[in-house]
């Protein structure tokens, strides 16, 4: 008996944790599977408007990055992984949250990118609800992924395209600049 409970103890020790971190009481897993490649978690934090959490968002990277730059525009498989947090978030906030990222991702050069936002925005029809999990996976050669509780919803192609997606959260105007140095990872 002695024997089983230890065997099963190391056992549960040797296996790696499935969660990394927890983030406004969501669970954000430490890897992704993007494409062919497994990406480790790079930072995460909480999305917050009006003192109230919106989403928890994740970073997710094939090696630990803390250049803006580099991240956007590198032809390298990444992700971000939100979870809403909010019963208050509806698919208009969510809407008129994206249109003011790409507003600020792109310098309001919104018209080069006018078809390739209208579908990414059209990814995100439907009832929006707490814990409902969005990705965003950029993979080198498809494009950028849009996918709603596992459910992959369009495929937008283009590296220039993956910048404006991943300038939302880290380009010079982010979403919120505490977000985006947690997922850089210089967050404490």
């Amino acid at each position: 008996m002695k024997k089983t409970v230890l065997l099963v103890l190391a056992v549960f020790l040797m296996v790696p944790s499935v969660y990394a971190i927890e983030v406004g009481g969501k669970n954000l897993p430490d890897s992704l599977t993007v494409g062919n490649e497994t990406l480790q978690l790079n930072g995460a934090g909480i999305r917050e408007k009006w003192f109230m959490d919106i989403y928890a968002g994740g970073l997710y990277l094939k090696n630990k990055n803390s250049d803006p730059n580099q991240i956007m525009t590198s032809d390298e498989p990444a992700a971000i992984k939100m979870i809403v947090i909010s019963g208050l978030m509806t698919q208009q906030k969510m809407v008129d949250a994206l249109n003011e990222g790409f507003e600020k991702s792109t310098g309001g050069n919104l018209d080069a990118f006018r078809d390739k936002i209208d579908k990414y925005i059209a990814a995100h029809s439907g009832e929006i609800k707490k814990d409902d999990v969005f990705e965003y996976q950029y993979v080198p050669g498809e494009g950028t992924s849009v996918f709603k509780n596992g459910e992959k919803r369009t495929t937008i192609n283009g590296l220039d395209f993956k910048k404006a997606v991943f300038g939302i959260w880290l380009c010079d105007e982010p979403a919120q600049e505490s977000l985006k140095e947690k997922m850089l990872g210089l967050g404490g």
